[in-house]
């Protein structure tokens, strides 16, 4: 894939994976990106630090229909089309089920299932103007293995990745590649509120997305071998799995006990 010639939309793209797929895109010769974000702050940084790249700048939550409308004509009107839509953002509300807020789980919902649905819809008559187009939705190891509470979290992951799986085949007459990327916990600012240590690196994830990408891959797995172990034995024989959770649990729990990033 040439890269020098793409024109990108980024959904989270001002900070943890997000911003650095930009930079990894940025070393690959890219020029045009747009950056979907809720802190305008953000996006000044962005400029500062990336001097050289035609930057389109959308403020707003992915959420809103109108916002998701705005961004896709903007694009048409400045670009006339687009190349890679990377549906990267992502709010998590851990906990006990019954002591997550109505509000959190809503939330969790309509910002990392309904907007990256809808986005990729209107963006569609774009990517279908691509010679070489590709739609990557960045899910969670919790979309395949669920795991104690994370449970509105880990539903919308793995809604992300059956979406990415359906919209995939529905596509197969046009040159559009769809990928998942899968990261386990990521030293991310969206990681801050959890009790956690031995992360994943944002920048680790973000060169497995473009080799990735640049392979054609229709799935990218962070975790190493554990993770395909864990996942190879959820599959076939989840009870086992279940006891496996159980010596986990109170460290889950230690971990979610304040880890939200809304």
């Amino acid at each position: 894939m040439n890269f020098k010639e793409k024109k990108v939309l980024i959904t989270g793209g001002s900070s943890g994976i997000g911003k650095v797929i930009i930079a990894e895109l940025v070393s690959l010769g890219t020029k045009h990106i747009a950056v979907v974000g809720r802190d305008p702050k953000k996006f000044e940084q962005l400029r500062m630090e990336f001097t050289d790249i035609s930057f389109l700048f959308f403020e707003g939550n992915v959420a809103e229909l109108d916002i998701i409308k705005q961004i896709s004509a903007e694009i048409q009107s400045k670009w006339a089309g687009l190349d890679i839509l990377i549906n990267n953002a992502g709010v998590v509300s851990a906990g006990k089920l019954e002591d997550i807020s109505d509000e959190d789980i809503i939330a969790q919902q309509n910002i990392n299932v309904t907007g990256l649905i809808l986005l990729t819809k209107y963006c569609l008559p774009l990517l279908k103007l691509s010679s070489e187009a590709a739609i990557i939705n960045v899910s969670s190891g919790l979309g395949i293995i669920g795991l104690p509470f994370y449970a509105p979290y880990a539903a919308t992951k793995a809604a992300v990745r059956q979406f990415s799986e359906a919209v995939r085949r529905e596509l197969q007459d046009y040159p559009i590649h769809v990928m998942t990327v899968y990261p386990t916990a990521t030293d991310t600012p969206m990681m801050t509120t959890a009790n956690t240590s031995n992360m994943d690196t944002a920048e680790a994830v973000a060169k497995s997305t473009i080799e990735g990408l640049q392979k054609k891959s229709i799935d990218v797995f962070r975790g190493g071998e554990q993770m395909l172990n864990n996942r190879i034995l959820n599959f076939q024989n989840p009870l086992e799995y279940d006891e496996k959770v159980k010596g986990m649990y109170e460290a889950m729990s230690k971990r979610a006990s304040q880890h939200r990033a809304m």
